[in-house]
């Protein structure tokens, strides 16, 4: 049975109000909204607070999903509605903590790249560190329309449909938004670094 198989049943027991079918759906799901919404807004408390907005309008809206396939779109599409409406709201700042994979826009059409493992060399980790908050920091500057196409697409490892559908974006858009993302965040690494030499050179 595939995951779109598995989520349709799910949504039919919700649907018959099956005894602990939202239990499940929340077992599912729940992990997954609370660290997309941390990703997006970036404070805890405002993860949690995205965490219970998407989970009471799972709660009023499932019941009534027209494809029950699509259920891990909707759920995208419902948490990333409620952390672009409390950044509308501006309940929140984009500076915060994040778990994620290094990340940085690479020639030959790479997204991604891995830091080698330097746990050994002091020197290496504070480097990786100091990467790893740079990254974090072009990503928290980028407009709110970008940063969620990036998370998704980037982050979360969805397709360009896939995203296009949980934002209502047409694929062209998809692709146009993630291009100018990962341009804007290379460009702030790039500065960056460039202050870090900078900096360095002032001290010799």
């Amino acid at each position: 049975m595939t995951e779109a198989d598995d989520d349709r049943a799910l949504v039919e027991r919700i649907r018959n109000d099956e005894p602990g079918a939202f239990d499940e759906f929340v077992d599912r799901f729940g992990e997954r909204i609370f660290g997309f919404g941390m990703r997006v807004c970036g404070e805890r408390e405002d993860a949690r607070d995205v965490f219970q907005e998407t989970l009471l309008q799972a709660f009023r809206s499932l019941k009534d999903l027209k494809d029950p396939k699509a259920l891990r779109a909707w759920v995208y599409r419902v948490t990333a509605n409620a952390c672009l409406m409390k950044r509308r709201r501006g309940k929140f700042e984009p500076r915060r903590e994040l778990s994620l994979e290094e990340l940085m826009p690479g020639d030959r059409g790479q997204s991604t790249f891995e830091i080698p493992d330097t746990s050994h060399d002091p020197e290496d980790l504070l480097a990786r560190r100091e990467l790893r908050k740079d990254v974090r920091r072009a990503i928290d500057d980028l407009p709110a329309h970008y940063r969620v196409v990036l998370i998704l697409r980037d982050m979360e490892q969805l397709s360009t449909r896939e995203t296009g559908r949980i934002l209502e974006l047409p694929e062209s858009t998809v692709k146009m938004r993630l291009h100018r993302a990962r341009l804007m965040v290379r460009r702030e690494l790039t500065t960056l670094a460039a202050v870090a030499v900078n900096d360095e050179g002032g001290d010799s």
